[in-house]
């Protein structure tokens, strides 16, 4: 069984970090900006920005209990269903590899066969001379894979969502979004400078009455869903969407990242789940990280969409083009997830067992589908950063998700599961995590309690 190497505190050491952590909280607040009169003497300081002081606390807080940063832990290799930390082997529910095609032998082979042919980088912005065949190639698979006319590939899926919607959308503009969506459809509509407005997570009588109130008071309306949420392991009704949109005449962007390889029987994603025209939905986009064995997204749809964006897109106009051995490696793996459905499959079945298993066993797996995420949702953050550890110890490597990545109470510890997890790995995951949770519920962990220790 796998061990932290964290050596356990001892007197001076806690007594320091019982410290730091009253110093913290007890901090008094900043000092208001100077008036405008007043001559600044010093510039301002980095530790004075928002959110610097709850890192600080956090950090101390972890040292006086014992636990080891469960953030930026480092992978000596591939990280698939097992993964090696520190020199030993965990159970691994911490990776995107939803087909395990990262290691693919052929998506590895396409990828050293672009270094030796176009080297490593594009070298410039596609748009002056960064141009590859390799990306005319990966633009037309991902168009395919999706039923629709074009598309466009950016170097991160953050960006293609920030530059997209900071694009197509103007201040005039209406946004409206599941209340879950990820942090780079808020970013890009707050670039835009559009009104945005979230609904209720799958909530569409909610999008209706907002639509109703006020998209006939804009130029454009943007509806914007994932496929999948990446925090919660659900998905949305696309033809209740796909009708609300067309009777209040808005675009509709679906986020994929995390449904390509996991829904559909051929792992196309929400539309094929559902068998709808993919055509009726304006804006597709997906990422290159999760099932498809690279780094970067892309936008699909109409050639009109494309072409505006592959000329006005910052992220993509002034940024250089995504990397060929990359894009050779995310063809390879679209031919792959076609020529073996069993992945697919695999994959499914996975999630599914892995849902009821832990249903099965009292544990509270929020509004999960069991498509590919199922979060177990803890509430306190604190409790969910100490399960993990408590997990990693037992050789189970799970990350916890708190606040300020999702809402206080919501805290959660995430498991991707993929196509090459086996049941006994799943039941093993199940025990350890029933086990912990008792024990934790039996002796709570009271930061304030060690505190006035």
């Amino acid at each position: 069984m796998a061990k932290s190497n964290k050596k356990k505190l001892s007197t001076d050491e806690r007594s320091i970090a019982l410290s730091a952590v009253r110093r913290l909280k007890n901090a008094a607040p900043k000092q208001s900006t100077p008036k405008p009169q007043q001559a600044r003497a010093t510039a301002p300081k980095f530790a004075d920005l928002p959110g610097f002081k709850e890192i600080g606390l956090q950090k101390a807080a972890a040292e006086l209990l014992n636990i080891d940063n469960p953030f930026f832990r480092a992978h000596e290799g591939r990280a698939g269903a097992t993964t090696q930390i520190d020199g030993q082997t965990y159970l691994n529910f911490s990776s995107y590899d939803y087909l395990g095609l990262n290691g693919h032998p052929k998506v590895q082979a396409a990828a050293k066969a672009a270094v030796d042919h176009y080297g490593i980088s594009a070298s410039a912005s596609r748009v002056v001379a960064g141009e590859r065949v390799i990306h005319t190639e990966l633009e037309e698979r991902i168009a395919h894979l999706h039923g629709v006319d074009s598309s466009i590939a950016f170097v991160s899926g953050h960006a293609t969502n920030v530059s997209t919607i900071g694009q197509l959308m103007q201040p005039d503009d209406l946004i409206v979004h599941d209340s879950y969506i990820h942090n780079s459809i808020v970013t890009g509509a707050k670039l835009s400078g559009a009104v945005r407005q979230s609904f209720q997570h799958n909530d569409f009588d909610a999008l209706e009455s907002i639509l109703e109130l006020r998209a006939h008071k804009h130029q454009r309306t943007l509806i914007v869903v994932e496929g999948v949420y990446s925090m919660d392991g659900d998905y949305p009704d696309l033809p209740r969407l796909i009708e609300i949109k067309k009777k209040f005449g808005a675009w509709l962007m679906v986020d994929e990242a995390h449904s390509i390889g996991v829904l559909g029987k051929t792992g196309r994603g929400i539309a094929e789940h559902f068998q709808v025209d993919a055509r009726d939905v304006d804006i597709w986009m997906g990422t290159f990280s999760k099932t498809l064995a690279g780094c970067g997204g892309y936008i699909a749809g109409c050639h009109n969409l494309i072409e505006y964006l592959k000329f006005t897109a910052s992220g993509f106009v002034f940024s250089v083009g995504i990397a060929p051995p990359i894009a050779a490696a995310v063809c390879q793996a679209i031919r792959t997830m076609r020529d073996e459905p069993s992945r697919v499959e695999a994959a499914q079945e996975n999630g599914r067992y892995f849902l009821q298993q832990a249903q099965a066993a009292g544990l509270d797996t929020g509004v999960s589908q069991g498509c590919a995420v199922v979060p177990m949702m803890i509430g306190d953050s604190l409790k969910a950063t100490v399960l993990s550890d408590r997990l990693l110890k037992r050789g189970l490597n799970v990350l916890p998700i708190i606040h300020p990545a999702v809402p206080e109470k919501s805290a959660r510890l995430r498991f991707f599961i993929t196509s090459e997890h086996t049941k006994d790995q799943i039941d093993l995951a199940i025990k350890l995590i029933k086990e912990e949770l008792r024990s934790y519920e039996n002796e709570p962990v009271s930061l304030q309690q060690l505190m006035s220790a």
